[in-house]
């Protein structure tokens, strides 16, 4: 018997039988005791009259204590507590663990309707679909009383989580708690599926709304259907809609005439788009800002400025103010056509009446600017814009880094970052722009102390970030140290891409270094994959008419290897 072995048995040795007989009650013979019933050692042990006492599960549950998940645990819980306290949870999980502790544990607490819209609203904001779908099912066996809000919430939630048959199905539970469909809710799926570009199925509910629902459209539904038919590409089945819903007994509104405008808008048919808005004044109605703006943004997409200019004005006339959508939209074609002057002008408007320019327009008017060679105007403009409390993000702090690197104002840009830093996590792009300028700059030991920095602040580094470095190396004519990023790189699984194969072979062949690029080739192949693109530049690169013999056959090898 093993050391092992022998320590097994003597943990599992048993007492021996002289030593548990004492333990064991004595048994009347037979003979001295006939007719008599044996004791039975489970129903003698103490705690076998402790559980007998217990009469009913509540009972039981107030002999254990369960830790309630948040300390203090209310002594007193109504269901307006309990939903406020779901409201201002911000972790999920916990809000969850709240409510199931209080309709288990709470004494003389029973869940509402109240309390399981709040949790519902809640998981189905966050997408958690999965316990939000079982919180449905507990609420449909139960007695509560259901109001559609809940299910409406979960098929608005449904359409922006781009899950349109779970849309569908919920639309169809709705009966199963005693609750008949409305229109509110009927128009919500139908707005879930347009967003999820199911046009056919929005005509085809329409249709079957009053036989097989029981529900009655109004005009919002049928501008949902005008709308599904105009993103469809139907100009004519939407004006047809038009035409019939006084027949329906509805009167199109101003949104009805904006949809099909829309629609020709899209279509290009600018005309179609000017009888439209003048159908809306010929019948007394005041377009709205949106309709003004879909009529510019067309004009501004065939380039016709000077109509799109005449629309906003007629805007003036007629004392609709412009919106912030409505500045975008003419600022954005002006930057394309880098007419730098309208631009600004029209951003003075826009600041003096307390509109804040979006993230992507503030980057297309920087862009707009540093490609005029207006880098410092680029800056001023944004001083400008921080000063109107313009949010500074990635986005737009890694524009102007790029743009300050590549008038070589390296030390400016690095400023910028810090100083962006202080008040925000930045990004991969963010640390991208720095370390690429600083890599063209010729800075490499900023670049690899700001790529330390990224990875010690939990940022990973992707393909872009390692070509910059390998760039910048193969730049002071170190590609073999190149070479050594790219092997750092394939370990820790960022696969290299064709940029990456075509910086190190030109920064080789530069340096005379011609016999590394098969050896290259074969490191790449034996650690990861080697794409279709990076092949090309391989095969253009290293197979050339005066060596073909050579580095062809070192490429078959290595192909017979890879697929081997």
């Amino acid at each position: 018997m093993t050391v092992c072995h022998r320590r097994i048995h003597q943990a599992f040795k048993l007492p021996s039988i002289s030593r548990l007989l004492p333990l064991i009650p004595a048994v009347r013979s037979a003979s001295t005791a006939v007719g008599a019933v044996a004791a039975d050692p489970f129903t003698d042990h103490p705690s076998h009259h402790h559980l007998a006492a217990v009469d009913s599960k509540s009972t039981l549950l107030k002999s254990y204590t369960v830790t309630p998940p948040i300390k203090p645990w209310p002594q007193r819980l109504s269901p307006k507590r309990l939903v406020s306290m779901i409201g201002r949870q911000q972790n999920l999980d916990l809000a969850l663990q709240i409510f199931d502790h209080a309709g288990k544990y709470h004494p003389n607490f029973a869940h509402n309707y109240e309390t399981y819209l709040a949790i519902i609203e809640k998981l189905s904001r966050a997408r958690a679909f999965e316990p939000m779908e079982t919180l449905i099912s507990q609420l449909q066996k139960s007695r509560i009383k259901c109001g559609e809000n809940l299910f409406i919430t979960v098929l608005r939630n449904y359409g922006l989580a781009s899950r349109p048959k779970l849309a569908i199905r919920t639309f169809l539970r709705i009966p199963s708690v005693g609750l008949q469909a409305s229109v509110r809710s009927f128009n919500t799926l139908l707005n879930a599926l347009v967003q999820n570009k199911r046009f056919d199925l929005v005509h085809l509910m329409f249709k079957n709304c009053r036989k097989k629902f029981g529900i009655i459209p109004n005009v919002f539904t049928c501008n949902i259907l005008v709308k599904a038919l105009c993103k469809k590409n139907d100009i004519d089945g939407a004006s047809r809609v038009l035409e019939e819903m006084p027949a329906m007994g509805f009167i199109p509104n101003v949104v009805t005439y904006t949809t099909i405008l829309g629609g020709y808008v899209s279509k290009g048919d600018m005309e179609g788009a000017r009888r439209v808005f003048g159908e809306i004044l010929d019948r007394g109605w005041l377009p709205d800002p949106t309709t003004y703006t879909i009529l510019m943004d067309g004009y501004c997409k065939q380039r016709r400025f000077m109509d799109a200019v005449k629309v906003m004005d007629e805007m003036e006339e007629n004392k609709v103010e412009p919106n912030d959508v409505t500045y975008g939209v003419i600022i954005e074609a002006y930057c394309k056509e880098k007419k730098s002057g309208e631009v600004l002008n029209l951003l003075d408007d826009m600041l003096e009446k307390k509109y804040i320019p979006s993230s992507a327009l503030c980057c297309r008017m920087i862009d707009m600017l540093c490609e005029e060679g207006k880098v410092e105007g680029a800056c001023e403009l944004w001083k400008k814009l921080l000063k109107k409390n313009c949010t500074p993000d990635n986005a737009i702090t890694s524009t102007l880094i790029h743009w300050l690197c590549k008038e070589g104002k390296i030390w400016e840009a690095r400023k910028l970052f810090d100083e962006f830093e202080k008040g925000s996590i930045p990004s991969t792009l963010t640390y991208n722009s720095l370390i690429a300028g600083m890599c063209e700059g010729g800075k490499l030991p900023e670049a690899a102390r700001l790529w330390d920095d990224m990875v010690e602040k939990g940022c990973v580094p992707n393909a872009f970030t390692y070509n910059m470095l390998i760039k910048g190396f193969c730049k002071v004519g170190n590609a073999r140290e190149g070479i050594r990023v790219m092997e750092e790189m394939l370990d820790k699984g960022c696969l290299p891409n064709k940029s990456t194969y075509s910086i190190l072979l030109d920064g080789l062949y530069e340096q005379g270094l011609e016999g590394e690029a098969t050896n290259l080739l074969s490191m790449a192949s034996s650690r990861g994959r080697v794409d279709f693109d990076s092949w090309g530049v391989f095969v253009t690169k290293v197979v050339d008419a005066s060596n073909i013999s050579v580095e062809g056959a070192a490429i078959d090898r290595i192909l017979i290897e890879s697929a081997a």
